[in-house]
């Protein structure tokens, strides 16, 4: 068997693949592969038509816009995620989010480095507690969950959430206030994180509009995907103080380019799409992508299955 890889995932992941099949990193051989496995590189139709042999593929985390999984429907190739192994890791870096935000660590930081700071203590920075705050979560999935527990366990905040695919009653046996429309959640969140796919629907999901409904002592989140928000509408939204700050891991290009206008806001911090670079998180989704990849060339049930 030939599985093609060229992302870095776990050690551990790639000897297991390597145990198992002869691993490729480039298509010069494209015909032949019987299975990929993808974090970072796309996989589009041509790719998909090229591969005749292809019969499965598996991305390397939660998402899989990057797949064309119409294509791969039509070529009956399976594709495969781990919808859930990385979720820990992702719903800490959101909650590490909020708390640097409620606080300007980011701004204390940098304004230690540029020597801003004369004396201790300096009036202009001046946080807030999030204890006791009210959470919207856009998205109520696993990772939203997560978040939630956590933010419930740690700093007693109200979950409210917004999800037009979740019922009410699921909602309630969640412990999550349903809004109906998202316009309403956002005007009663002091904390807001987004946990969508990337999909026609949810493309610039967050744009200028919906910022006009965010309270002005808002923090908002993205670790979910770049373009699910407008980022020029948040750049005029955080500059006209329309919401406190946003703290972003995902960028519709990335990684986020220097010249971006939103690296330019005290208000605002990025990271390099990290919410799924732990070391337990890289095991935990490696292992499991792995093995599903081999259980479907092997001819064996599998998990984490899209199409």
């Amino acid at each position: 068997m030939i599985v093609y890889l060229n992302d870095n995932i776990h050690p551990e992941a790639v000897a297991l693949l390597k145990s198992s099949a002869e691993v490729v990193s480039d298509f010069d051989r494209i015909r032949e592969i019987d299975g990929m496995v993808v974090r970072a590189t796309p996989v589009p139709r041509s790719i998909i038509e090229q591969a005749v042999n292809l019969k499965v593929i598996g991305r390397h985390g939660v998402g899989y816009d990057k797949v064309d999984i119409e294509a791969a429907r039509e070529h009956h190739v399976r594709v495969l995620n781990a919808p859930t192994a990385n979720a820990n890791s992702v719903a800490e870096l959101i909650v590490a989010r909020f708390l640097e935000m409620s606080r300007d660590l980011y701004r204390g930081n940098v304004g230690l480095r540029e020597g801003r700071f004369p004396k201790s203590s300096p009036p202009d920075m001046v946080g807030t507690e999030v204890t006791g705050k009210t959470l919207g979560l856009i998205g109520i999935g696993h990772i939203p969950q997560l978040v939630a527990a956590m933010m419930k366990a740690a700093f007693h905040v109200h979950v409210i959430g917004y999800d037009p695919y979740v019922s009410a009653e699921e909602f309630r046996r969640r412990g999550i206030v349903k809004y109906d429309r998202l316009e309403q959640m956002l005007e009663a969140a002091d904390l807001v994180s987004i946990s969508v796919h990337r999909t026609a629907a949810t493309q610039n999901m967050i744009n200028a509009s919906t910022f006009d409904h965010f309270r002005p002592g808002a923090i908002f989140v993205n670790t979910s995907r770049g373009g699910i928000v407008d980022e020029d509408a948040l750049y005029d939204a955080l500059t006209a103080k329309k919401l406190r700050a946003a703290a972003f891991d995902v960028f519709a290009k990335e990684p986020c380019p220097p010249d971006s206008k939103l690296l330019t806001l005290e208000n605002f911090s990025a990271t390099p799409h990290i919410g799924g670079n732990t070391e337990e998180a890289l095991y935990n989704t490696g292992m499991t992508i792995v093995k599903n990849v081999l259980n479907v060339l092997h001819g064996l049930p599998a998990e984490g299955i899209v199409v």
